[in-house]
């Protein structure tokens, strides 16, 4: 299928973004990679009248990891991240996550700014965002302002950005001392999107206590999950093989897999959503996930 007609304008700065934005409203999309917009505009799931494409746009294309910060910018390109070495020796799970975005073609163009305003709920960047507590910068008409992953994504496809805001960059929390981390996916086979995948990152302290966990979820509700009742189950004690099997079944009352669906069984009138993976599917992921991550952080 070929795409509705619509009008092209390309921004050569965020003001310039924002003014085309602005004058358009919700006629208008970004376009970044266009690895998501693209195809919904090819099957007419997406009609805007307007496209503003950003990709002109100077310094928004950063990679910067100090102290316990990352700051990714929104046109910084998904094999960019995943090619970074001093991030992978860091946090693995970041680069896990990011080398199953499709494959290398997919992930030359796509951005990891247009996937985190996308809110596929099966999207690898969302979970990585809930679990490592990134804060989202917005610039808007009416000036800049800081969202909390959490209050970002709000439901399927659906972010808390209005329609004349633009995101420009993300901060993630990137622990420091004896940390571990990792990313596990299941699909139909690689490249697809994703049925389920799970990211956890452990901190031990010298007793062997775990002073910090994270988990996120993706593919098992209308957003991304941060597994807290999770993380509960397993922060303050000693990583266990017992303990970590607890943990993994405390990750049932974090998700709800009747609504989960995926970006190839979007949500649809008639309620034929896909059938969610199994619970038994997820909680052996989260399992398998905190143990890798565990035994990263001791070095074992």
């Amino acid at each position: 299928m070929k795409p509705p007609p619509f009008e092209y304008t390309a921004a050569a700065s965020v003001e310039e973004a924002l003014a085309a934005l602005t004058e358009h409203g919700d006629e208008a999309k970004v376009i970044s990679g266009g690895q998501s917009l693209v195809p919904l505009l090819a099957f007419r799931f997406a009609r805007p009248s307007v496209l503003v494409d950003i990709n002109r746009i100077r310094g928004l294309d950063g990679i910067e990891l100090d102290g316990d910060t990352l700051t990714i910018g929104a046109l910084a390109r998904h094999r960019d991240v995943e090619l970074d070495g001093a991030l992978r020796a860091r946090c693995p799970m970041i680069v896990e996550a990011v080398a199953q975005v499709g494959h290398a073609a997919i992930r030359n163009r796509g951005t990891v700014g247009g996937s985190l305003a996308h809110s596929d709920p099966a999207a690898e960047w969302t979970a990585l965002a809930l679990a490592l507590d990134a804060e989202l910068d917005v610039v808007g008409p009416s000036g800049s302002r800081v969202v909390a992953a959490g209050d970002f994504f709000v439901t399927y496809f659906t972010t808390a950005l209005a329609p004349d805001e633009l995101l420009v960059r993300a901060r993630f929390r990137i622990p420091n001392g004896r940390s571990g981390s990792t990313f596990v996916e299941l699909a139909r086979r690689h490249g697809d999107f994703a049925l389920a995948g799970v990211g956890a990152l452990v901190t031990l302290d010298d007793d062997d206590v775990v002073a910090d966990v994270r988990i996120g979820l993706i593919g098992v509700g209308a957003t991304a999950v941060r597994a807290s009742s999770g993380e509960e189950a397993v922060r303050g004690r000693r990583p266990t093989a017992d303990v970590l099997v607890e943990a993994a079944a405390a990750v049932d009352a974090d998700i709800d897999p009747n609504t989960d669906v995926t970006m190839s069984n979007p949500p649809s009138g008639n309620g034929s959503a896909s059938a969610s993976p199994s619970t038994n599917s997820i909680r052996s992921s989260s399992d398998w996930a905190r143990r890798r991550a565990r035994s990263r952080s001791a070095g074992t």
